[in-house]
């Protein structure tokens, strides 16, 4: 018997259902209407909420674009990289885990979101921080699943690894569809070990 309030776990997956449709919404008023015509407004009373209730799950409509990119590839590094072997090294891990979780970007919502990023000028900026947030996220979890390791030094892992990342998206990007992301991926870091075992830099 319960007194009718929503137990926890139905009150996080209402949260989370009303995260998606919010996102959904924005996405689809973003690609209908253009970026820059759809207001903050419209995704709240398109979605059915109010304008206080959006704040309460996004800080702007950036935000509501940023939801899709890399098709939730940031919520899932940290997870996933904390499930790595300990004895490989922090990057040949990052390489793992991008390899695991390089289908979230080829998914169609991120692919579009991807374009509308890069769409104008403060679009870009905004991705530009997604990355150092990745970074960011993958350096914390580096931290906890090598613990004894020089924190500089796996600062180092992190920036290194998502430079490969950031790289790979472009190659992907440009080549259009005639090579998936993994394969890109798995070439920038093989380019990297090459470099690192030659000694980097020209002599």
């Amino acid at each position: 018997m319960t007194d009718g309030t929503p137990s926890s776990g139905t009150r996080e997956r209402k949260r989370r259902e009303t995260h998606r449709r919010i996102a959904e919404t924005g996405l689809r008023l973003f690609l209908e209407n253009g970026y820059d015509a759809t207001t903050l407004d419209a995704i709240a009373i398109a979605t059915g909420i109010s304008r206080r209730t959006f704040f309460y799950y996004f800080q702007s409509k950036e935000d509501v674009l940023l939801a899709y990119e890399g098709g939730g590839f940031g919520e899932a590094l940290g997870p996933a990289l904390r499930e790595q072997p300990t004895g490989q090294s922090p990057i040949a891990a990052a390489h793992a885990c991008f390899l695991l979780l390089a289908d979230r970007y080829e998914r169609e919502d991120s692919i579009l979101a991807d374009r509308l990023l890069r769409s104008t000028e403060s679009l870009r900026s905004k991705k530009e921080l997604s990355f150092l947030r990745l970074e960011q996220t993958l350096l914390e979890a580096m931290i906890e699943r090598w613990p004894e390791a020089d924190p500089a030094i796996l600062r180092l892992d992190s920036m290194i690894a998502i430079g490969a990342l950031r790289l790979s998206i472009e190659h992907w990007r440009t080549a259009d569809g005639k090579t998936s992301l993994a394969m890109c991926i798995n070439h920038s870091f093989k380019l990297m070990d090459a470099q690192f075992r030659k000694g980097i830099g020209p002599r």
